[in-house]
């Protein structure tokens, strides 16, 4: 069936005017940051194809990212990056990441709709809903720009460290990444407290020391 603006609409008869979906793209890869994004889009928004991001192909995502960006009341960007992953832990940093989408927002939302997670940092009525990017067209909307401006940042470090073929699987951990990363070791962007990453650092440690035990 697809997302619906039944969420929506439903705050829209509680008095709320300015409902935002929100979103994140990039929670379980192994390199580069978590994006999150706010999105308000107007009543009967007709747009046609917004759906879970995860359910749309590339091509698909960046047509209906142009969209919304062009339709959208408004469309706030939030990251947080692989330092702040391994200081604070990839939960709270989506969350920070989140109330940077919503600070980064206008028109200011005054409800929010967020898929499953919780902000209790945010002072503001706050709907989490499972599964909501495939229930609420406001959250799809939010994980189709969360995704597509992830997978832009991800396309411009593979640029900077082409070695890791980033522009192919943006972080997540292929065969192909965990080749790359056992071959060269962990990059600036690499989230060293993921478990494939932290092997990877060891392994790097362990092919450097000598036969006395000293790096070499």
């Amino acid at each position: 069936m697809g997302p619906t603006e039944e969420f929506e609409q439903e705050a829209r008869r509680c008095g709320y005017r300015h409902i935002a979906g929100i979103d994140e793209a990039g929670r379980g890869p192994l390199a580069g940051p978590v994006v999150a994004a706010a999105v308000i889009l107007p009543v009967r928004s007709r747009l046609a194809g917004v759906d879970d991001s995860k359910q749309l192909s590339d091509a698909e995502r960046e047509q209906l990212y142009t969209a919304i960006l062009e339709k959208a009341v408004g469309v706030g960007i939030g990251s947080a990056d692989a330092g702040e992953i391994d200081s604070l832990n990839i939960l709270e940093a989506t969350r920070l990441a989140m109330c940077r989408a919503i600070e980064n927002l206008a028109p200011s939302p005054d409800y929010l709709l967020i898929d499953a997670v919780t902000l209790p940092a945010v002072r503001l009525p706050v709907r989490p809903i499972i599964k909501g990017d495939a229930l609420s067209m406001s959250i799809a909307a939010a994980s189709i720009v969360a995704k597509v401006t992830r997978d832009h940042l991800m396309a411009a470090y593979h640029e900077t460290f082409p070695q890791y073929n980033f522009l192919s699987h943006k972080g997540y951990g292929t065969a192909e990444h965990l080749q790359r990363l056992a071959r060269y070791g962990p990059c600036a962007i690499h989230r060293r407290t993921f478990a494939p990453v932290r092997d990877a650092i060891i392994s790097t440690k362990t092919i450097r020391l000598g036969v006395t035990g000293q790096l070499i």
